[in-house]
């Protein structure tokens, strides 16, 4: 198998496997027309059916296809096909022989296996090996088959019908639409809770002070939380490490400041500054001749 048409192969399957819930190991329905041309080809059955899916599988076969098998088994080829359809698990579809004496077509019974109810449905998740295009065609009207059939010797997975993406694009709309509701409900409780919250504060402020009541809206206060003080915007300061520290004034001791304080005079008054006037020439001979008089009578005292 190439690798671009595995590649495609792995992620259809992991497609399926989201969407419709496939599991590991598939349940894989052949008819008997898968199992003469597996043989026809030289193809092991089931390690194809492996590659194909990218996973372990479960072959099963229907009694109506199996007693196909057996009604033709003097054919050439077909011997070999009833052993490989041995090994296949036997799917009990509910057409026992003594009710229905001829095997039912290929078409009715995979129908009535995979959607027994006509709900377009696959409720057992079976993956279908048919070669029948008529099946094939029927089946793609049901949701979530993955369906493969042999072309020239090489097993090819179909990509997924248009009914089984329709719902698998529904499915993902909804996921996404539900995943925004949850975000949007959850973002209108916090809404809600903070209207709430502002709402309790202004009907505290609004409450009116009484003497009697004091105690009460003390305690209250306490218990309810202070707002965060909103950030302050605007020019910043310098940094903090990269500025100079201020030196510190040294103190004298506290006992040599006492000592001073008790040396100092208690309410003294500040000494006042004598200031001299300049004599002037008329003032220092009338002062001269005033001494000579007072020397004079000094002497004749004396």
């Amino acid at each position: 198998m190439r690798g671009k048409r595995s590649k495609q192969y792995r992620k259809l399957m992991e497609q399926f496997s989201m969407s419709f819930g496939f599991r590991e190991p598939y349940q894989v329905l052949v008819d008997a027309e898968m199992v003469q041309d597996s043989c026809r080809f030289k193809m092991e059955l089931e390690p194809a059916l492996q590659r194909t899916v990218h996973g372990k599988v479960k072959p099963m076969i229907t009694q109506c296809e199996i007693r196909k098998l057996y009604a033709r088994k003097d054919e050439p080829g077909v011997s070999e096909a009833i052993e490989v359809a041995k090994t296949c698990e036997r799917r009990r579809c509910g057409h026992h022989p003594d009710e229905y004496p001829e095997p039912l077509s290929t078409m009715e019974c995979m129908q009535s296996v995979v959607d027994p109810k006509d709900k377009g449905e696959n409720k057992h998740r079976y993956v279908v090996a048919s070669q029948s295009q008529e099946v094939r065609r029927m089946l793609r009207g049901v949701r979530g088959v993955p369906l493969i059939y042999i072309r020239r010797s090489v097993m090819i997975l179909e990509p997924m019908s248009d009914e089984s993406a329709q719902t698998r694009a529904r499915e993902e709309r909804g996921k996404f639409r539900a995943e925004l509701k949850k975000a949007l409900g959850k973002r209108k409780r916090d809404e809600g809770a903070d209207a709430d919250k502002h709402d309790t504060d202004g009907q505290d402020e609004a409450r009116p002070s009484q003497a009697h009541d004091e105690a009460d809206g003390e305690a209250d206060d306490g218990a309810t939380e202070k707002p965060k003080n909103k950030k302050r915007r605007g020019p910043k300061g310098p940094n903090p490490l990269s500025v100079k520290k201020a030196k510190k004034e040294t103190k004298a001791p506290a006992h040599a400041e006492a000592e001073t304080q008790a040396d100092a005079p208690q309410d003294a008054p500040a000494k006042r500054k004598r200031r001299r006037k300049n004599k002037t020439k008329a003032e220092a001979a009338d002062g001269g001749a005033n001494q000579g008089q007072g020397d004079d009578a000094g002497g004749d005292s004396s």
